[in-house]
């Protein structure tokens, strides 16, 4: 693992790094937020899993959570997206390909070899940052915006014993009905709709549940609000009877401005389940 970059923030340590994924077949970079508590012993984490376009870098820049996790003493991740670099699969579309790899594992040509998102997240990452850094992998929770927030509600779902919290910023609610989604879905892992239930929030709801609540922020003015399906969150959410804040915000659209404004919410509601 090498450190591309360390710097001070609220008292603890901003810092990116590069390693070579065995998951993703290429070079991956990643940022981990160490807040000042994690001197004195491992601290609890929240994982941040970024929306289509972004690398690790745009919520470690543009979300502020640092001043946040610094205050509740919890680290915070911020892995890339996709797999990238030279003879990486990619597309002319923001959508598909590098920036967009939706957080499965790819089976269908030309992606399968690279674009192994789930793996990487669930498993590569999360066993080299316990082994590097002082955190407590026994407490861990998941976070995300857009796709990420797609992400993290599948993810937790699919590892409940491994995530004790998991919240959401816009996330795509309901990938297989919306054009954000049955176009990556297919793509990444065949015209087979069976394939695609296990990353897919509102239909994992009604299959596995969740054990524990659930904090939805979406912005009331998001110009992708028919493409995300929070309707359908909200009534996969009270179908199932799962304890839940789904919070719609008046005025705020779905940029950074709003993850920003809600970040703290976000950082202090997992502290609270992760035992802080």
């Amino acid at each position: 693992m090498e450190t591309v970059s360390e710097n001070a923030s609220h008292g603890g340590v901003q810092g990116v790094y590069r390693h070579r994924s065995e998951a993703c077949a290429c070079d991956m970079t990643f940022a981990v937020y160490l807040p000042p508590q994690a001197q004195q012993g491992r601290v609890p984490v929240v994982w941040y899993l970024s929306g289509l376009t972004c690398t690790h870098e745009n919520a470690m820049t543009k979300a502020a959570l640092q001043g946040h996790a610094a205050l509740h003493g919890v680290a915070v991740i911020y892995p890339d997206t996709s797999p990238r670099g030279e003879g990486v699969a990619d597309d002319d579309a923001y959508d598909l390909g590098q920036g967009a790899g939706f957080y499965v594992n790819a089976t269908e040509a030309p992606w399968a070899p690279h674009f192994r998102m789930y793996d990487y997240v669930v498993e590569e990452l999360p066993g080299l940052v316990g082994a590097n850094f002082a955190i407590d992998m026994e407490r861990q929770g998941v976070t995300g915006h857009s796709m990420g927030g797609h992400g993290a509600l599948t993810i937790a779902m699919r590892n409940p014993d491994r995530f004790r919290s998991v919240s959401a910023f816009a996330p795509i609610a309901h990938p297989s009905t919306s054009d954000w989604g049955r176009k990556q879905l297919a793509a990444y892992l065949g015209e087979d709709r069976e394939g695609w239930k296990g990353h897919d929030a509102c239909l994992l709801l009604a299959e596995r549940g969740w054990h524990s609540d659930l904090l939805i922020d979406q912005g009331a003015s998001d110009q992708f609000i028919d493409l995300l399906k929070p309707e359908s969150l909200a009534a996969a959410l009270a179908a199932t009877r799962t304890p839940s804040v789904f919070r719609m915000q008046p005025g705020y659209d779905h940029s950074y401005f709003f993850v920003e404004t809600f970040g703290g919410d976000h950082i202090a509601w997992h502290a609270e389940r992760l035992g802080v």
